[in-house]
């Protein structure tokens, strides 16, 4: 068995909880391989909005097994948050719910250290989310983290309290005007009790969980957080995440060999969105990026920041099918832009005097230029569509032309915000 990757080809927010949810019954086991609480994955059913920040996006169905990956960092608090308010829904995630030991934890002071790096970049700042997913990694890069297997440990207390101490006199050297958007004791407080229920969870060896289950022949789908776009290694840098959000991220962050990954499904808006600092070819900053805004609901799930809008970036979406290796595409949010009689796709880029159909090393506004081509639009109201025969016709040539330019097919396409509102396209089937 191969295990099939599921992520985003922008700058995250593309819809992947949908569609995580949506294809959960083809496979046996869901798990997140890297991230954290930075994450939001949205997801529409029954007339109710759900939001995920952690926890894999199959948990709705209790017959599927979901893992918490050794990529992943965990905020205890966030955590039992998220699964408290699952419950408060009569959706119980505990008994089919699993988390790597070898995860790392996020700490109160990992938050502080954020928002005081953040506040010291001044107008340079990146956009940090500030739920301390940076300074964690940092943390396990640098060798120093605390991992969920820790809290098994009796010296889990006196490791505990080295990385606090490590902390406080990084905070220290931030000077005096170093912010505190919390009482540091009452949200060390709220954490060890957090701690405490963290231990009660299953905790497993992952690597050999998922292996095994492998060998047991399960079908595996590995769900991915934020976008390629955002990627340490490949994205926008420095405005990015601090893990790799690619394919092969998919490998260190479960302990998957690279020849037992298959089908690889990468998904996108059919326009761009953007939240936080960083270049953007194809923003729209005037009353045609609101209106999509608008139209979009484009507001960060975790942070309800209004995100940056703007046309589909070819360039840009191609490169990230290349470095995924992408087998298929779904495309969100299509029925958002009825609102449109007619758009506007990036087919290259104006770049040192050449006109280009590749993403060069610098995107910024004064090292591209995006050129666009004109589509018709379609005003047909998509939401209540349930076969590909009865789409638009300038959708399906929309869509073909993304097909034509990628190589890629477009197997999924989704008319709304609801699980139904979602359609197989023939293929896939």
């Amino acid at each position: 068995m191969k295990v099939d990757v599921l992520l985003g080809l922008q700058w995250g927010d593309e819809g992947k909880g949908k569609i995580v949810d949506v294809l959960t019954p083809d496979y046996d086991v869901i798990a997140r391989f890297q991230g954290g609480p930075n994450a939001g994955h949205t997801l529409i059913f029954n007339g109710t909005k759900h939001v995920l920040h952690t926890i894999p996006s199959g948990v709705f169905h209790p017959d599927k097994q979901n893992v918490v990956g050794n990529g992943v960092v965990i905020d205890p608090v966030i955590f039992r948050k998220e699964i408290e308010a699952l419950q408060a829904r009569d959706v119980d995630p505990t008994a089919n719910l699993c988390i790597s030991k070898k995860a790392h934890l996020i700490l109160p002071t990992h938050r502080l250290l954020d928002a005081a790096s953040e506040h010291a970049k001044g107008k340079a700042k990146i956009g940090s989310t500030l739920k301390g997913i940076g300074p964690t990694y940092m943390d396990k890069t640098g060798r120093n983290g605390l991992r969920v297997g820790d809290l098994l440990s009796d010296q889990f207390a006196a490791r505990y309290d080295a990385l606090k101490q490590k902390h406080l006199g990084m905070l220290a050297a931030f000077g005096d005007d170093v912010p505190t958007p919390f009482s540091l004791e009452e949200a060390e407080a709220e954490w060890l009790d957090a701690v405490a229920f963290l231990k009660g969870l299953r905790l497993i060896d992952s690597e050999h969980f998922l292996n095994e289950a492998l060998a047991a022949g399960k079908r595996i789908l590995a769900e991915g957080a934020q976008g390629t776009m955002l990627d340490i290694d490949f994205g926008t840098y420095p405005f990015v995440t601090s893990s790799n959000t690619v394919t092969a991220g998919a490998c260190t962050g479960l302990g998957i060999a690279p020849n037992r990954i298959g089908e690889v499904i990468g998904i996108f808006k059919a326009y761009c969105t953007r939240v936080g600092s960083g270049p953007f070819p194809t923003e729209l900053d005037n009353a045609e990026g609101e209106a999509l805004r608008q139209a979009g609901g484009e507001f960060g799930a975790t942070t309800g920041r209004p995100r940056r809008t703007g046309w589909l970036d070819l360039p840009q979406l191609k490169y990230a099918a290349m470095i995924n290796g992408a087998t298929e595409l779904a495309m969100m949010k299509s029925d958002v832009l009825s609102a449109f009689d007619t758009i506007q796709v990036c087919t290259h880029y104006l770049h040192d005097g050449e006109r280009i159909d590749y993403l060069p090393f610098g995107i910024n506004p004064d090292e591209v230029t995006p050129i666009y081509e004109e589509h018709p639009g379609w005003t047909e109201d998509l939401t209540e569509i349930t076969e590909e025969s009865e789409l638009p016709q300038s959708l399906k040539d929309y869509t073909a032309m993304i097909e034509r330019e990628t190589g890629i097919p477009v197997s999924i396409l989704s008319v709304g915000p609801d699980r139904k509102q979602t359609i197989l396209r023939s293929g896939r089937k």
